[in-house]
């Protein structure tokens, strides 16, 4: 059967027809951008994957971007040991001398096929309140720590911008990825059974006004042979009732002399 499966429910017109054939160029235009769309996401999806597995371009950068995390802190963490060591617990005279964070961290966005995806970076603000640390006594130990606690925090912001971008593109591609599918495998092949469905029946209407078409001039002909052969035998009547008008049988007959006695 034309037109047999899922299709919308829709008088078939030619209208109708136009349509649908409309919402059918419209829905594979959709699907179209939405591929590219989502191929676009999965190759900045891959490219994002690549940075959080490959090595970084950060010191201390001896595998994986989460293996390099794990590797800064435990080279941070024994440095604040020897710091520990060294000087005491000086805590509290950091926390006393800094008035404001010197390493902040600012957030941008980016546009990757219409989806915004953020983007953090760290950055210096204001000069150093310990650049004279060295002076005393385990400033170099100081200074060390300080600069590997620095770096594992760009490796941590970093870290951070590619898992929230991980994150966020994962959702997309998944959501877009639904919805090529729906337009192509549910959307399209419904329209395609509706155009098909409404040219049948509209084949079908126009092969029933064909017929009766047919059925009407047939009885138009038929209606006029009868007349015309009603109109030729009233005619042959007419012409029979004039050759058979009434005679008078005796002048048929020549008159006999008149007999005189």
């Amino acid at each position: 059967m034309s037109g047999a499966g899922p299709r919308f429910a829709i008088f078939p017109t030619r209208m109708a027809l136009t349509t649908m054939k409309n919402r059918l160029k419209g829905a594979q235009t959709g699907h179209s951008l939405l591929k590219r769309k989502s191929e676009a996401l999965t190759r900045r999806f891959r490219d994002i994957v690549k940075k959080i597995d490959e090595v970084g371009h950060f010191e201390y950068s001896g595998g994986a971007a989460k293996r390099k995390m794990g590797k800064i802190m435990q080279v941070a963490n024994f440095s604040y040991a020897e710091v520990m060591y060294t000087t005491g617990d000086i805590g509290y005279q950091v926390r006393e001398g800094v008035k404001s964070a010197q390493l902040k961290v600012r957030a941008k966005s980016e546009n990757v096929s219409g989806v915004q995806l953020p983007a953090f970076e760290m950055y210096v603000d204001g000069s150093n309140a310990a650049e004279l640390t060295g002076l005393g006594r385990g400033g170099a130990q100081i200074q060390k720590c300080k600069e590997t606690y620095k770096k594992a925090i760009e490796v941590l912001v970093e870290l951070a911008s590619l898992q929230t971008a991980f994150v966020i593109l994962d959702e997309v591609i998944k959501v877009t990825n639904r919805r090529v599918n729906a337009i192509e495998h549910v959307i399209i092949p419904k329209i395609e059974n509706t155009i098909k469905f409404i040219g049948s029946e509209l084949d079908e209407a126009d092969r029933e006004e064909f017929y009766r078409l047919k059925k009407v001039q047939g009885k138009k002909k038929d209606k006029l042979a009868l007349e015309t052969a009603a109109r030729e035998k009233n005619q042959g009547f007419g012409a029979a009732s004039e050759e058979a008008q009434p005679t008078n049988l005796l002048n048929e007959y020549e008159q006999d002399p008149d007999v005189m006695f």
